[in-house]
């Protein structure tokens, strides 16, 4: 029997396409703005909004996802000498109490407030954009593996989050934070089944919600 072949599809390289395009057009820096953690069920969720200098970019930007830890550290520590840099969060009790996709745009919102300078326009992953009065957006669905500004924000995001996981982890190291980052692993699982709900878990999802009611 003839067994199919897999073949591995390559993984899409960001360009500086985007912003090179709204730059001439506005006439003024660009940033990328991304999210970490809109499915976990712990922590809170972290935006970074980032302006890359094109001339003095760090080599091997991509989508955070198709990183290994140690590669979005890496490069990490390596825009944060290099780039303008802001981060924003929203905390479990503002995702409770607004919800998950509300609390996404108010972290995008704080995170481009905290750039040290105010762009001309942002480039959004996604297909919805939170209000940036003054700013000219643009969403791209899969904009972390399309824009290098994006895909560098999604490294910061990431990197930020899961830095906050495991300082959380140290005080709650019953649910293997520093390993699952908050999202629903078995081990996160296990630990919610034995030690219940802390102050951390967003009660407003659903299985967070459920092991209360239980």
């Amino acid at each position: 029997m003839n067994r199919p072949i897999h073949r591995q599809m390559p993984i899409e390289e960001p360009t500086f396409d985007i912003e090179a395009r709204m730059t001439a057009a506005l006439n003024g820096p660009i940033a990328g703005v991304d999210e970490a953690g809109r499915g976990a069920w712990a922590g809170p969720v972290v935006a970074g909004a980032v302006i890359l200098d094109p001339k003095n970019t760090p080599v091997g930007l991509r989508d955070s996802k198709t990183l290994s830890e140690k590669k979005r550290e890496e490069l990490a520590k390596a825009l944060w000498a290099c780039a303008q840099i802001g981060v924003g969060e929203a905390t479990v009790e503002e995702i409770d109490q607004i919800g998950v996709g509300k609390a996404t745009y108010l972290a995008m919102q704080r995170a481009v407030a905290n750039l040290p300078l105010k762009p001309a326009g942002a480039i959004i992953d996604g297909l919805y954009a939170p209000s940036l009065p003054g700013i000219e957006i643009e969403t791209v669905v899969k904009g972390d593996s399309k824009s290098l500004s994006v895909a560098a924000a999604s490294i910061i995001a990431k990197t930020n989050r899961d830095g906050t996981m495991r300082e959380l982890a140290e005080t709650y190291e019953c649910y293997s934070w520093e390993r699952n980052k908050g999202y629903g692993a078995k081990a996160h699982q296990e630990g919610l089944g034995t030690h219940g709900v802390t102050p951390h878990h967003r009660t407003s999802f659903a299985p967070i919600k459920k092991l209360m009611r239980a």
